[in-house]
């Protein structure tokens, strides 16, 4: 594993929100998003807010490269799709326990999707 992959895991592991660059679908553009994030393994799980109809989702259905920044550590990530059931449940009861089952409540109007984000 690269030192950059190293030190941008230590900072996700005492960070609660990250920033998430991604290509616009129709513009071209990069944009960058603040999202929560629970990290498993060398693996990012992203749960879009508003499940498929989130902007930055359909973004990476389209150009699935991605970077996670968490302070000044930047990293180029591969972006997966999750659409089956069983595994969009696992994501969220991960997010449940690292955020509470409230606020994922609160936040997230449609739990049909979730990315894996896989380092590059």
């Amino acid at each position: 594993m690269s030192a950059k992959i190293d030190d941008l895991k230590t900072r996700l592991s005492r960070a609660n929100e990250i920033n998430i660059s991604v290509t616009g679908r129709k513009s071209g553009r990069t944009i960058s998003v603040p999202v929560w994030f629970v990290l498993d393994g060398n693996q990012v799980l992203l749960l879009p807010v508003s499940g498929s109809d989130t902007q930055w989702y359909k973004n990476v259905l389209k150009n699935p490269s991605l970077q996670i920044s968490s302070g000044s550590a930047n990293t180029e990530f591969m972006a997966l799709p999750i659409t089956g059931a069983k595994e969009v449940a696992s994501v969220a009861d991960k997010f449940r326990k690292k955020y509470g089952a409230g606020d994922v409540k609160k936040y997230y109007s449609k739990l049909d999707v979730a990315v894996v984000a896989a380092a590059r």
